[in-house]
């Protein structure tokens, strides 16, 4: 007994449907949404940057206001 077993190859679009200003413009939606997403993932990835780190202020505490007297002031 012989059986003919057909796979699926996906679902294919004719010529003329992907040439459509319908069908661009969700190509193009697609496209833009798939950067945006990937841009916000690798950015949590990074460390985080503050402000604090990057500009140093003259106005910060010498001496350290702990309830540890003993530890180092502050850089």
């Amino acid at each position: 007994m012989n059986s003919i077993v057909t796979v699926p190859t996906g679902l294919v679009f004719p010529q003329e449907l992907l040439t459509t200003p319908a069908f661009q413009f969700l190509a193009a939606f697609v496209a833009i949404n798939t950067i945006m997403y990937a841009t916000l993932a690798i950015a949590k990835m990074l460390p985080k940057v503050y402000l604090s780190d990057i500009i140093s202020r003259r106005d910060r505490r010498k001496e350290t206001r702990s309830i540890h007297p003993n530890e180092p002031p502050f850089p």
